[in-house]
């Protein structure tokens, strides 16, 4: 799957617009492939791109946002159709993290099994983040998924969600087939031992 996702720290790339949906993350046209290399360049394209040029005033097309690793974005993130080309996208791209107060139950179920961890916070931690982002756009957060803890700028930590078994499948970057594949050895002993 990738990188696995233990702790890390990173400035974040603002969306504030509430439900937006996996055909904004990454528009139909480009749901055709099946490899998931470039589709970073694609991500947001309709709102990053117009007549093929990018768009200047869009916050990814801004220098200062470019390694940025954890997206914080509006309410509701990722409502719409089930595309699994959404998350692809956005870890394509670099994004590690999506911090929101709400997750469309396939975009959430989709990004975990793609390396991409949703971040689900109470609305009084998203807009504290917000603001501490307008004071500073260059704040960081530091997110770690050992401890289910997101740290925001001004020191404050809270507890996120997440299942048992993603949060050890992005421990060790495999996705569930990676998991099993990894238990190659216990299964092979359990099967000597039962032949």
């Amino acid at each position: 799957m990738g990188e696995p996702i233990k702790t890390f720290s990173s400035k974040l790339v603002p969306i504030p617009s509430p439900n937006v949906d996996t055909d904004q993350i990454i528009p139909a046209r480009y749901l055709k492939v099946t490899d998931k290399a470039m589709l970073g360049q694609a991500l947001f394209a309709d709102w990053r791109y117009k007549d093929g040029q990018p768009v200047e005033d869009f916050i990814l097309n801004q220098p200062e946002m470019q390694g940025r690793r954890v997206l914080l974005a509006g309410d509701n993130f990722g409502c719409g159709s089930s595309r699994e080309h959404a998350p692809w996208a956005l870890v394509d791209y670099g994004f590690r993290a999506v911090i929101s107060t709400s997750f469309a139950d396939i975009f959430r179920n989709n990004s975990l099994k793609n390396g991409l961890l949703p971040v689900a916070v109470g609305t009084e931690v998203h807009e504290a983040l917000f603001n501490q982002l307008a004071a500073n756009p260059d704040a960081e957060v530091t997110v770690d998924l050992e401890a289910e803890t997101l740290t925001l700028p001004d020191g404050q930590t809270v507890r996120f969600p997440i299942d048992p078994f993603s949060r050890a499948c992005l421990l060790q970057g495999v996705d569930e087939l990676g998991y099993v594949l990894n238990l190659d050895p216990t299964i092979t002993e359990f099967e000597k031992q039962h032949a």
